[in-house]
């Protein structure tokens, strides 16, 4: 819309620009120029150019207002995804723990019944032999009580 503007006033500005020293263009150098009958629209068009330009910037503002907004938005959004996330591998990781835990104590559990009956079959095994012995070591003691009265007898009846 600028450029359309500066096309339509410049052909009204070029009798003026015999008296224009050559600078920059800027909206101060189109309004302070006060020489001859287009003045009036030459003041107009600065002033149209002024108000435009003028407009694009507060576009450009607010557009990167917008902008800032939205990568704002963004940048909460991302972080609150990744807080999820990382509760969510918190618990995860808690669960995971909690089971891990609760099978060590069961092998524990189970390793520590395995031992007992190991242990109980041990006393069990050692208190057979014990009465197996024993008892074959009576038995060994009366057929040898029984012996010596028999070899007792037969010397005194020998004599």
């Amino acid at each position: 819309m600028a450029s359309f503007m500066l096309r339509s006033v410049v052909p009204k500005l070029q009798w003026a620009a015999s008296s224009l020293k050559p600078r920059s263009m800027n909206s101060r150098l189109l309004l302070s120029t006060n020489s001859g009958p287009m003045s009036a629209s030459a003041a107009n068009a600065g002033r149209e150019v002024r108000d435009s330009a003028s407009n694009l910037q507060n576009q450009l503002g607010n557009n990167m207002k917008q902008g800032n907004k939205e990568a704002k938005r963004t940048a909460e959004d991302v972080k609150d995804k990744a807080a999820s996330t990382a509760e969510q591998v918190g618990q995860k990781t808690k669960e995971v723990a909690s089971k891990v835990t609760e099978k060590a104590q069961d092998l524990g559990e189970k390793t520590k019944q395995t031992v007992q009956g190991a242990w109980e079959a041990a006393k069990e095994t050692t208190q057979k032999i014990k009465d197996t012995v024993v008892g074959k070591a009576e038995d060994v003691k009366e057929a040898v009580k029984e012996e010596a009265e028999n070899v007792k007898r037969n010397i005194n009846s020998k004599m």
